[in-house]
């Protein structure tokens, strides 16, 4: 069956084609004209050049495909608020919406965020029976993900689009290229972070595992339903000692308490906008580190058949990439 994935030359897109084509689909990618897209290297996909915001070029990439998993977005957090993020992330969505159910496609796979849900505890973790909702961090990125899931429900339940959307948690693995989730790796990695937050912490997931639930969606799962793709809930402490034991290197150790974390990100929002450049912390960031971050993926590994790979081995697994990208 032909699967076209829009976004597939990004951590989660390129696991997805290689998980697609393992499963036996006929794979077209969908990126932008001037992306190197090196982790599609030498995967025997059909490549389709352009962009979501022109519908034309939407459609054509569309065109003769059985199913859509639609993984690309702009995922960067400085600066906090753009127009961008809701050209790509929800003016894009939509023309792949539009252009799924002018082509009669069988199942619309939509990558969504779970930062769209309120936060839960390590004993109580938010599952999808919590309504979306503003979080309130101030990044635009998360506002214009959690308006594109809202739009594609109402599509669903209007117009009868047959999609359903994965929401990853946080992400480490192989084939980062940018990188996203492997930049805390090489913050640890590198020792360029001095501390941890006392208080945050985030669940965190292999994303070959994402990868399987997107594709499991194609034939699995419930249209119109929403999956927390996730997998270990971890403190920020928790987390860097998993990497600095894998790396061979000593964890942050420094304990930082939310004040002073938001009084570095107000600092580094105020200079980064007085001086032009991207800060290493903004307040909004700053704002989500301090936060436990806890999500249970129990009903994507129910319907979806979602895998649940030990944490460590999406670290290793994406420290092993990075060096051999020259990254670390």
């Amino acid at each position: 069956m032909q699967l076209l994935v829009t976004g597939a030359d990004g951590l989660l897109g390129s696991n997805i084609v290689r998980v697609a084509l393992e499963k036996g689909y006929k794979v077209r990618v969908f990126v932008l004209p001037d992306s190197p897209s090196r982790t599609l290297d030498g995967l025997p996909v059909e490549r389709v050049e352009g962009n979501l915001l022109n519908k034309e070029e939407v459609l054509r990439a569309v065109k003769g495909c059985d199913y859509v998993i639609h993984a690309a977005a702009n995922t960067n957090v400085w600066p906090s608020r753009g127009d961008v993020y809701w050209k790509v992330n929800y003016e894009g969505t939509r023309h792949v919406a539009e252009a799924c159910q002018a082509e009669g496609v069988k199942r619309l796979v939509v990558i969504g965020s779970a930062a769209s849900f309120p936060c839960g505890t390590k004993e109580h973790p938010a599952d999808e029976s919590a309504p979306m909702a503003d979080t309130g961090y101030g990044l635009d990125y998360i506002a214009s993900k959690r308006k594109a899931q809202e739009y594609i429900l109402q599509r669903v339940r209007e117009d009868g689009l047959p999609a359903l959307i994965v929401c990853p948690t946080f992400m480490f693995g192989p084939y980062d290229s940018k990188p996203s989730g492997g930049a805390m790796i090489v913050g640890v990695v590198k020792r360029q972070a001095p501390g941890y937050p006392i208080s945050g912490g985030k669940n965190f997931v292999h994303a070959r595992d994402v990868a399987v639930a997107a594709v499991n969606g194609l034939t699995k799962g419930r249209v119109g339903e929403i999956y927390i793709a996730g997998n270990e809930n971890l403190s920020y402490k928790e987390v860097f000692e998993k990497m600095g034991n894998i790396a061979g290197v000593k964890p942050p150790a420094l304990p930082m308490p939310s004040f002073v974390l938001l009084a570095v990100g107000r600092l580094g929002s105020f200079f980064g906008k007085l001086f032009g450049f991207q800060p290493k912390i903004t307040l909004p960031m700053a704002r989500v580190a301090c936060d436990g971050q806890y999500f249970s993926a129990e009903k994507a590994r129910r319907e979806l058949d979602m895998p649940a790979t030990p944490i460590e081995e999406a670290i290793e697994e994406a420290i092993e990439w990075m060096k051999e990208e020259g990254m670390l």
